[in-house]
């Protein structure tokens, strides 16, 4: 009788092992759109942007670190960070050219931020097309994150 409980214990922890992991992934799909997960690379430590949501649309030119082009200026509507995690691996954004005004960052942790348009910088101002600047940090620097 003990050899057939333990048997079943162990059948049951296998399966319920082999449940979790497909039932996160497709909480994931279902947060994320395909596009953004798809554009995944390797960690390089640079930032990424995108003229629409879900890492569609043209690929902005954005700079390793300071004030964006005028081809990139308020034009991001999904953002990623590949940042080489440790230290300032934290992006912070910018909605001045300055690195001034309200920021808002996204975590290495995070991957990407796939719609901007739910999110608000630090001074209330909506993020979607309307960030100038970004800049890294440590995490206790952020006063807000992306969601």
């Amino acid at each position: 009788m003990t050899k057939i409980t333990v048997t079943a214990a162990v059948l049951g922890l296998t399966a319920l092992g082999l449940a979790v992991p497909a039932a996160a992934q497709a909480t994931e799909t279902t947060v994320a759109g395909p596009g953004c997960a798809d554009k995944w690379g390797p960690r390089d430590g640079r930032l990424y942007a995108w003229d629409e949501p879900d890492c569609q649309g043209p690929l902005l030119p954005v700079p390793y670190s300071g004030t964006w082009s005028p081809a990139a200026d308020n034009r991001a509507s999904s953002v990623m960070n590949r940042a080489y995690t440790g230290g300032l691996d934290h992006a912070a954004l910018y909605d001045k050219p300055d690195r001034s005004g309200g920021h808002i960052c996204l975590a290495p942790g995070e991957l990407y931020a796939d719609d901007l348009t739910d999110d608000r910088f630090t001074d209330g101002t909506p993020v979607n097309n309307a960030i100038s600047a970004h800049g890294w940090v440590n995490r206790s620097t952020c006063g807000a994150f992306l969601t």
